[in-house]
This record gives C-alpha cells, structure tokens and sequence, in this order.
C-alpha cells in the first residue's frame, strides 16, 4: 500500500486539533444574555417565561421596576406596573405564594394608595365605598311614618348595583304607648331582620345569591312599617347606605 507523503498526515492531524479546539469554544460560550443598541422582533411566535422566570423593565437610571410580571413568591405569579417616578400604578397578586390564590386587581393613586380593587370572592368592586347618604332630618315627626296596620312602604330608593353587598342602617321610633315593627325589601323581598319600631336596624348582607344577574341593574331598596298596637305611628329613618365588598 503506497504511503502518503508526510506533509499530508501532519495536516490531517492539525485539523483534528483545530476541530476539537472549536467545539471545545462553542460549548463553553458564555451565555448571549445582553442586547446593547438593538431591539428583538418576534415575528408569528411567541416569547415564553417560564419555569418561574420574570420579565422586567427598570425604571429610567434606576434598578427599581417599572413593569414585573412572572414569579412572584414560591409557586405565585403576578403583576406590577410603577411610574417612572416609582410610586405603584398597578398590581395583580395576592402574596400568599400559592398557584391557585385568588388575585385582586388593584389600581393606585400617585401617592401608592388603593383607589380601586375587585371584589375577588364574587365579582364587582371592593374599593371604592362608592355612596355616601347626605344629614338627615332629626326631627322624629318629620322622619318616614305610618299609622297603618298593614304593612305599608314608607321609603323608597333606587340605586345602581355596582357591589356585591349592601349595608343600611336606620333609626326606628313609635309614638307613645304603641308598638310596630320596620323591616327592608331589595328589589321585592324581604332584606335582613324584622325590628321592633324603636330598635335600630344595621344590617350587611349580599344583594343577591346571584351577583352576575343583578351587576349594573337598579336596585330598589323600600322601608316598611306596621303598627301593631291599636293605634299610633311607627318611624324609620336612613342615616347610613352604601355598598361593600364580601
């Protein structure tokens, strides 16, 4: 068998060398994890964080966040978005690091403080408190009355249904020497306890076993009244209404 010149084995060996010296290079690359005076496009596909990773936007000069979302704490994600000023604009968790937890969304004024959140345990808002009732008349005559022995609506309003959960509370009187009871109907029915005329009613409860069905509806709200003495009048005043988170 003829021999190959030598020159020719010694630059086969040479390769091999340089080969190896390459894949050794491109297997110890340091990972290619900086853009500086570029941009990425992702055209038809999609950027993935996974595997409790988190994307995040800094603030200008700053390494405080302006935009975070992915991993929040243990097996929770979240979100947050800040000014540039750093005071919070938004978030979405809830803080207790499980995967399941129920998030309220939560919108902040400059100042960082809570000017809005949902009701996460069935829908509609926590925050705002929205109503607020003006003074009421002190004087017992002039208050809502009747002097009926059937139940008769002495009070009427209708409301916008924004909340999950009502609460009213009303002052109740009875002329001298009588006896009466006030109770509240929502939209027909009969609302929280029947009180004896005299006892104040507060009362907080859901509007509705079915908040979806009532959401953004007119709520109508009546106080009534009976005498159930042989005579005399029953009064009832509102000095407190408005909705609530459950």
């Amino acid at each position: 068998m003829p021999q190959l010149p030598e020159d020719i084995i010694d630059r086969l060996t040479r390769m091999e060398r340089r080969i190896q010296q390459l894949s050794t290079a491109v297997n110890t690359r340091p990972a290619l994890n900086t853009i500086t005076g570029g941009e990425v496009e992702i055209s038809d596909g999609t950027l993935k964080v996974t595997d409790g990773g988190t994307l995040l936007v800094q603030r200008p000069g700053s390494t405080g966040a302006m935009f975070r979302v992915g991993s929040w704490k243990d097996a929770e994600y979240g979100l947050e978005i800040h000014r540039q000023t750093g005071s919070l604009a938004m978030t979405l968790f809830n803080g207790d690091g499980t995967a399941s937890s129920l998030q309220p969304l939560r919108i902040y004024d400059n100042g960082s403080r809570e000017i809005f959140s949902d009701d996460v345990n069935n829908g509609g808002l926590a925050r705002p408190w929205l109503a607020m009732l003006p003074p009421q008349d002190t004087t017992q005559s002039r208050w809502p009355q009747t002097s009926s022995t059937a139940w008769v609506t002495i009070a009427l309003s209708y409301n916008p249904v924004w909340q999950p959960k009502l609460r009213l509370r009303l002052n109740t009187a009875v002329s001298s020497g009588a006896t009466g009871q006030v109770r509240v109907l929502v939209n027909g029915a009969v609302w929280g306890p029947t009180v004896g005329a005299g006892t104040e009613f507060d009362w907080t409860d859901l509007i509705s076993t079915d908040f979806a069905a009532v959401h953004t509806t007119t709520l109508k709200v009546e106080i009534q009244a009976v005498v159930t003495s042989t005579s005399g009048f029953v009064y009832a005043n509102p000095v407190l209404m408005h909705g609530r988170q459950t």
